[in-house]
């Protein structure tokens, strides 16, 4: 099991407390109409599934309920950083794509 630190609440809780959002730092397309049904696909459904270090939404559902950005080691699932929504990303991530 996972222990997270909230930063928000600035405490270190159990994973159960806690729900994946997703990838993190994904860029809605300037143009969403201008792009075709394959690229609106993509944007949607298309992620990196990183081995190793990867950038994830998390959200602190059974606590303070917002949102906030993971660096996790997706082989060792050991979080290497947790940083604030708004927060640029560390930048020493595979599969960059934001």
């Amino acid at each position: 099991m996972l222990r997270i630190y909230c930063p928000y609440c600035q405490e270190v809780r159990s994973e159960e407390e806690f729900s994946y959002a997703g990838e993190a730092h994904i860029r809605r397309p300037e143009d969403p109409g201008a792009l075709s049904d394959t690229e609106w696909g993509e944007y949607l459904h298309f992620r990196t599934n990183a081995r190793g270090p990867h950038r994830e939404m998390w959200v602190h559902a059974a606590g303070c309920r917002r949102y906030f950005n993971v660096l996790r080691d997706t082989v060792s699932y050991e979080i290497l950083e947790v940083y604030p929504m708004g927060t640029p990303p560390p930048d020493d991530t595979s599969g960059d794509r934001a």
